[in-house]
């Protein structure tokens, strides 16, 4: 058994002992059932944690991770766990969020191939190709990487936003916000985009971001 293997067994004691100091009934309590108001959608990339980044217990944040924070309408991973949280734990937000940095993104601003994750890395290709235009004529190519970055978060929010379960959510009369985000790695800030919705009346908005 490896020494680190060793280590994260010894932290879950030691963190499973801190929680009952503070609480005697927190485990008790937790497993008594969930009622996160968010939904997390986020770059499997293992800096960036949400719970940690926005303050939230657990119990508060439904998560669902893929490389580069994908919303891809034949995913069933990602729609089965869309529509537990907006259908059955009533989540009251949905929040996409990349990351600056992200090597799916990265990725897919090459031409290299990188195994089967060449599958997944055509669906950002797909996003540069809409956005082409306005991306080539970013001379520096930092600044290029991350502008690909934010608009792979509005792309996806909003095909999040098209999606059967979100639009019979607001056809129905749910509240239900969608959100897009990116985390800066070298900061800890996070960046609103702006591209927020909460119904098909703003739509019109999410098209005109897609031009």
């Amino acid at each position: 058994m490896s020494e680190f293997y060793k280590k994260i067994l010894d932290n879950n004691k030691k963190w499973v002992e801190n929680q009952l100091k503070i609480d005697a009934n927190y485990f008790k309590d937790l497993s008594e059932g969930q009622s996160p108001p968010l939904l997390w959608i986020g770059c499997s990339d293992s800096r960036v944690p949400a719970n940690e980044i926005i303050g939230a217990k657990p119990g508060e944040v439904f998560v669902h991770r893929n490389i580069a924070n994908m919303v891809i309408h034949s995913d069933m991973n990602m729609l089965s766990v869309l529509d537990y949280a907006v259908n059955v734990l009533k989540v009251k937000h949905v929040l996409v969020c990349g990351h600056y940095g992200c090597g799916g993104v990265k990725t897919a601003m090459g031409n290299a191939s990188v195994g089967i994750i060449d599958n997944w890395i055509r669906h950002i290709k797909d996003v540069y190709r809409h956005h082409k235009v306005e991306l080539d004529a970013i001379v520096d190519e930092n600044e290029r990487f991350n502008r690909f970055v934010e608009v792979n978060v509005i792309e996806q929010v909003s095909d999040l936003a098209k999606t059967s379960i979100v639009q019979n959510a607001w056809k129905n009369g749910q509240e239900l916000y969608l959100h897009g985000w990116v985390y800066g790695l070298n900061s800890g800030f996070v960046t609103d985009l702006g591209v927020n919705y909460s119904s098909n009346d703003d739509l019109d908005d999410v098209y005109q971001l897609n031009i």
